[in-house]
């Protein structure tokens, strides 16, 4: 039997991004019992700044391609600052992680609208299985969810950042390294325009210092890294139906920590979310973002 090491590379590159995002929700929740949101933030961005100035140094590269930058600039402000500043403000605005969780995950749908100009019916099937099992899995967030107007705003503007944001990300054909330090210093000046109508505070013992080592460093810089190489390399809408797994890591990872017991509902809304991605994964892409050969 043959094996394809580049299916097994994309399948290794898969499972780490996977493990690596489920991972924040578990390290973020252990951080803001020690700091308010916009402060852990505002650590999170400075440090993984930080970090990706001294691997430009390394590298003596410090800015995208010119006639590229406008571009990166704006994909970032979407994709990293906009979306996780919304994400801050549906959450403090009475929106629940489980409801946040359902409507993002209509982010792999948006970018099928967008991108993809057939859209086969067994991929539009995989994802309606996949979005129903994640609403299984975060159904305890959806029944004590609170509606507010500017929560849903949020929530919405978030969903938009992500969405816009991973389809700009597609057009950039460089790579990563080259284009997310700029990314995280307009990140980190949007979120600075934010931070005077927000509350700061920070305490600088273990439960913070660790949470942001894991948040700054494997999440906003090795897992982004990551993310935006599977970008480059497979179908958008392949890629971002990968965030379905997230909510099933988080939940295993939170059972193997942290002890809370998973209920049946959760457990068949992951194997629903399994079975939805192997129907989107299996089957061909037609992906317009892609030019075409005449």
């Amino acid at each position: 039997m043959s094996f394809d090491r580049s299916a097994w590379a994309a399948c290794g590159s898969t499972t780490l991004f996977v493990l690596l995002w489920s991972g924040g929700a578990i390290f973020a929740r252990w951080g803001l019992f020690h700091a308010s949101a916009f402060g852990f933030l505002l650590a999170r961005f400075v440090l993984a700044l930080a970090v990706l100035l001294l691997i430009c140094a390394w590298r003596r590269r410090w800015l995208p391609e010119p006639g590229t930058r406008l571009r990166a600039a704006a994909t970032g402000l979407l994709l990293i600052g906009g979306y996780t500043i919304f994400y801050l403000l549906a959450l403090d605005n009475g929106i629940t992680p489980g409801v946040l969780a359902v409507l993002l995950g209509a982010q792999p749908i948006l970018t099928l609208a967008l991108l993809e100009r057939r859209h086969a019916p067994a991929r539009l099937a995989g994802l309606g299985l996949a979005f129903c099992g994640l609403a299984m899995v975060m159904l305890q967030g959806i029944a004590m969810a609170r509606f507010s107007v500017a929560g849903m705003a949020c929530a919405c503007a978030a969903l938009a950042c992500m969405t816009a944001g991973a389809v700009l990300q597609k057009r950039l054909h460089q790579a990563p390294m080259d284009v997310l330090p700029l990314q995280y210093a307009v990140s980190l000046l949007l979120c600075l325009l934010f931070a005077p109508f927000q509350p700061l505070r920070v305490e600088w013992v273990a439960g913070f210092v660790l949470p942001l080592l894991w948040m700054g460093l494997v999440i906003s810089v090795a897992a982004t890294l990551l993310f935006y190489r599977m970008i480059q390399a497979g179908n958008l809408v392949n890629v971002t139906s990968l965030f379905y797994l997230v909510p099933v890591g988080t939940a295993l990872l939170d059972y193997l920590i942290l002890g809370n017991r998973l209920s049946a509902l959760s457990l068949a809304g992951m194997v629903a979310i399994l079975l939805g991605l192997m129907l989107v994964l299996r089957q061909p892409a037609r992906d317009a973002s892609r030019p075409s050969v005449r």
